[in-house]
């Protein structure tokens, strides 16, 4: 008998890992395959930082964030979403993944089912497995407009024993926008059928018409089954720093606490400063980095979206590009033949979930001239090898 699960044993590196690991401290690399641009931390984030360890934050504190830290969350989603939050239905464990984390092992068990709404962030059916749950996808279809996907369809997805539905919006990878109205529908079927939202709202100021993306903060009531978790990585170029919350129902607020203590002991004590200075004080970082990533976007579709090869659709929100090669046979040997030959990191297709093969994923946060280098190379390694990269 194996000491360990076969859940865990079973589990599979994601594709964006397995082409950049090896190379990730290589400084000749353009690295579009990270879900972060080459920003560094606004100085007056860092400062926060520095004044609380100068101060002598290194101590354990509160296993759900300390009160400063959750009060300033409150306060920054209140105003965003005309809201008025019990601080009892914010935590802040760690990381935004940790959130995510803690809430799956919360909704599923051997037995369960989980539907996570695809493409997706590869980490979250690694997740969902190792509960020992089944796991299941409902894939947005790419449109002469964009990306789609309907409440009435995910919802059509949902089996008897069904514990928990992931959605993230803005989506990591394509930029599709959940609607107000479909989070409304969803969480009616949620709410009467007991099953638990896991929303990923963590791009949820990287949208490019608009302030902020549709959020279940504006509907979730407190005893809701919803865990909306977001973080500083993406809008505040803190990917680093690994700082996220989640809003979840106030009974809940105990389990928060021990499970929080089991997986990280709570967020580090110098960093929970650091977020109350981006909160408070980083509104113009947003709009500035917001706006940089929007002629980023431009960029993408300037040079990618042109090339025959190439179908993209144009992302509504987070900072990715999800183009597709018609007849591309395998996007992990792409992924490679690209950082060989032009020394371009990218994500391959197939680590996205289900029927994404012949896609990849580049992330446009990068500053301009870099991410143009970027994305010449691309396409000068499409244009040598298209005939091998295609089934003809």
């Amino acid at each position: 008998m194996k000491p360990f699960r076969a859940e865990v044993e079973a589990l599979q590196q994601n594709g964006i890992t397995r082409v950049a690991l090896p190379h990730i401290t290589d400084p000749d690399i353009i690295p579009l395959w990270f879900g972060e641009g080459d920003m560094v931390t606004p100085e007056f984030i860092r400062e926060a930082a520095k004044s609380a360890l100068d101060g002598g934050q290194t101590f354990y504190c509160h296993t759900r964030g300390t009160e400063d830290f959750r009060d300033a969350i409150k306060l920054y989603l209140d105003k965003l979403y005309g809201v008025d939050l019990a601080r009892d239905r914010i935590s802040v464990p760690g990381s935004a993944m940790l959130g995510i984390t803690i809430a799956a092992q919360m909704a599923l068990t051997s037995g369960s089912h989980a539907l996570i709404v695809s493409p997706n962030w590869p980490n979250i059916e690694n997740v969902y497995r190792v509960t020992g749950a089944e796991v299941s996808f409902i894939r947005q279809r790419e449109e002469s407009d964009g990306w789609c996907l309907s409440a009435r369809e995910i919802i059509d997805h949902v089996k008897a024993n069904t514990g928990s539905i992931y959605v993230n919006s803005p989506c990591n990878p394509t930029g599709w926008v959940m609607s107000a109205d479909d989070q409304a529908e969803l969480l009616e079927f949620c709410r009467k059928r007991q099953i638990l939202i896991i929303a990923d709202e963590v791009y949820h100021r990287l949208i490019y018409d608009g302030d902020t993306a549709p959020s279940f903060i504006s509907i979730a009531r407190d005893d809701d089954p919803v865990v909306i978790v977001n973080g500083l990585s993406k809008a505040w170029a803190m990917t680093g720093w690994r700082v996220g919350w989640v809003v979840a129902p106030s009974h809940t607020a105990q389990q928060w606490a021990i499970l929080s203590e089991c997986f990280n002991t709570g967020a580090t004590a110098f960093v929970q400063p650091a977020g109350i200075a981006a909160l408070q004080q980083g509104e113009q970082v947003v709009g500035e980095l917001r706006n940089l990533y929007r002629q980023g976007r431009e960029l993408v579709m300037q040079i990618l979206a042109e090339h025959p090869a190439i179908e993209l659709s144009e992302p509504v929100g987070s900072f990715y590009a999800f183009p597709r090669i018609e007849g591309l046979r395998d996007s992990y040997e792409f992924a490679k033949g690209v950082l060989a030959e032009e020394r371009v990191g990218i994500a391959p297709g197939y680590t996205f979930g289900p029927g994404n093969e012949a896609y990849f994923r580049i992330c446009f946060a990068q500053s301009h001239e870099r991410l143009r280098q970027g994305l010449e190379g691309v396409i000068r390694y499409i244009d040598r090898h298209v005939d091998e990269l295609l089934e003809r």
